[in-house]
């Protein structure tokens, strides 16, 4: 419910078509062993970025974004587990498109990637809140992954780094506690059960923890991590599912939760494009953005997950049937600690991994709506797709989403 899954990718792309994989080393990359910074003179025209993660939902859509805003990109490395052939029709212009398939939990193939790299966009990661992951594979990714790009950011020089993090971090908690337009300095009770969670915070505190490392070179590592709400947009695989729930259940999806939970939801577009300003403002801004955590929103309307869903499933033909719980919140709480208890149970003998479980129910049900006025103050960020925009776009993709 907060980003789709991503982690780490392979081969090579030039200008948009993948050729053989081959290893590539610091020295062709241009590396001084002196630190990466973008005010160097030299640089200001040649950057190179790694977008970890770059073949998921939310990495498509920022690699993507940095070939539209970022004017001074000349190498864009794109790390991910499993490549997309999207990476084959990509339009990279002059940027050069290197896809370096690899595994966030390999140090030693997270440095291969990270040596000559000026700035790291860190979303590789696993978001699992379903139970098809065990415990110690989501903090293998999310938390040791993380620990390792860290660590080549020091080993190379990297200076700038920014974490894709989630407002999960924050909650809701597993005590159903609202939290209501709440900012980043907002008091808030963030007690966690849940394995998806857990790993973020710690994954964000050891990026916040890394600013002002001393990196090769002798400059300062500089930080910062974004926490979208849930995401939505072209790409959503849980979008396509409740669509596809829809369609079996004849056109229907029934209404569990009261209409009067609210959550923010923040377009796919709008969170890319945060991310690369982030980037781009990091070393102007160090000495402010430096060590900062910024909640990441746009305009979309404050709903329930139900309904902010048929704001898209509306005009592809489903109904919401309710205007009140259709199943009694005791059911759905019997329900959901049933599917646990089953998912436990059967475990050893096949995957089964519910929509609804105990995490799940609590992330609907309970209100959690944030604020961006801080990421505004201190960057400049201003939402690049309007609601308007923004529904426009995903309706036409569920439009065009299989049955």
């Amino acid at each position: 419910m907060g980003q789709e899954e991503e982690q780490a990718e392979g081969g090579r792309c030039v200008t948009g078509r993948l050729a053989p994989s081959r290893q590539v080393s610091s020295g062709q990359l241009g590396h001084t062993g002196t630190g990466c910074s973008m005010a160097d003179p030299a640089q200001t025209q040649e950057l190179v970025y790694l977008v970890t993660g770059g073949c998921g939902f939310l990495g498509e859509h920022v690699v993507q974004m940095l070939l539209r805003r970022e004017p001074r990109l000349r190498e864009l490395r794109v790390f991910d587990l499993h490549l997309s052939p999207w990476l084959e029709k990509l339009d990279a212009g002059p940027v050069r498109v290197t896809a370096i398939q690899g595994d966030v939990t390999q140090a030693h193939e997270v440095e291969a990637a990270v040596a000559g790299a000026h700035v790291v966009i860190h979303m590789a990661g696993l978001v699992d809140v379903f139970g098809r992951a065990s415990s110690e594979t989501i903090h293998m990714v999310n938390v040791e992954g993380t620990r390792n790009v860290i660590e080549a950011c020091v080993r190379w020089g990297t200076r700038f780094l920014v974490y894709t993090s989630s407002m999960e971090v924050v909650g809701p908690n597993t005590k159903g506690h609202p939290f209501y337009r709440g900012n980043e300095d907002t008091p808030y009770e963030a007690v966690h059960a849940h394995p998806y969670p857990c790993s973020k915070a710690l994954a964000e505190r050891l990026v916040l923890e890394a600013n002002g490392r001393e990196v090769r070179g002798g400059l300062p590592l500089v930080t910062c991590a974004l926490r979208p709400t849930g995401i939505y947009g072209e790409g959503h695989q849980i979008m396509r599912d409740f669509y596809r729930q829809g369609l079996r259940l004849g056109s229907r999806l029934f209404r569990v939760v009261p209409a009067s939970v609210e959550h923010g939801r923040v377009y796919v577009g709008n969170v890319a494009w945060m991310h690369v300003l982030a980037a781009q403002e990091l070393e102007r801004r160090e000495g402010l953005m430096g060590g900062q955590v910024y909640f990441c929103y746009d305009s979309s309307p404050y709903k329930s997950y139900e309904d902010f869903n048929m704001e898209f499933l509306g005009p592809c033909g489903v109904r919401l049937v309710g205007t009140r719980p259709v199943v009694p919140s005791w059911l759905l709480v019997l329900l959901a600690a049933l599917n646990a208890l089953l998912q436990w149970l059967l475990r050893p003998l096949l995957l089964y991994a519910p929509l609804l479980n105990p995490y799940t129910l609590a992330m609907a049900k309970t209100t959690f709506t944030v604020s961006t006025t801080k990421a505004q103050q201190h960057f400049g960020y201003e939402p690049l797709f309007s609601w308007e925009e923004s529904r426009r776009r995903t309706i036409r993709w569920v439009q065009a989403t299989e049955g």
